[in-house]
């Protein structure tokens, strides 16, 4: 069910000019995927893997489109060496829209272990990240989407247990 976060997220993307999102299955992403689902202004197309995910941004952005990808942070791993080798040394600026499963609130044991990382390999890889942790927060979206185009670079926005919470 989208709820009005959902919304204003989706229209950001628009009126900041992304017109190319991949998704990989999520539960706290779900509304999104489905108001994107609604929207004929931005490309969506669905991939079952985060590293195919960056490769799909990849070719988007070099056939002239403004991708972002949305993704959960437990498979940050996978990509890694796309984001390196690819996203990076081609200065792709890629937005990543990411669900932080794993910290407080979080109601499954197994995604623990990858929270613990997350920050840290963003950060070894020089990624800025933004933390989400509730909804006024999104009101940054706009100027983060800004400054990834301006710097050609990929930024990571994560978005926790506590910020889809407070999105009900």
């Amino acid at each position: 069910m989208a709820r009005e976060i959902d919304r204003q997220i989706i229209r950001d993307l628009r009126e900041n000019g992304v017109n190319f999102v991949t998704t990989v299955p999520c539960k706290q992403l779900a509304g999104l995927i489905e108001v994107l689902g609604d929207t004929d202004t931005i490309r969506h197309v669905p991939c079952t893997r985060e590293d195919e995910g960056m490769g799909l941004c990849a070719g988007a952005y070099m056939g002239g489109m403004r991708p972002l990808i949305m993704m959960q942070n437990t498979a940050l791993g996978v990509t890694l060496n796309a984001l390196a080798t690819l996203i990076q040394y081609y200065q792709i600026p890629l937005p990543m829209l990411i669900s932080y499963r794993g910290e407080v609130g979080e109601p499954v044991a197994c995604q623990v272990e990858m929270a613990l990382h997350t920050k840290a390999l963003l950060a070894q890889l020089h990624i800025p990240t933004y933390h989400f942790h509730n909804v006024a927060q999104a009101d940054e979206l706009p100027g983060i989407l800004d400054h990834c185009q301006m710097c050609r670079k990929p930024v990571a926005v994560l978005t926790d247990a506590s910020f889809w919470g407070s999105a009900t």
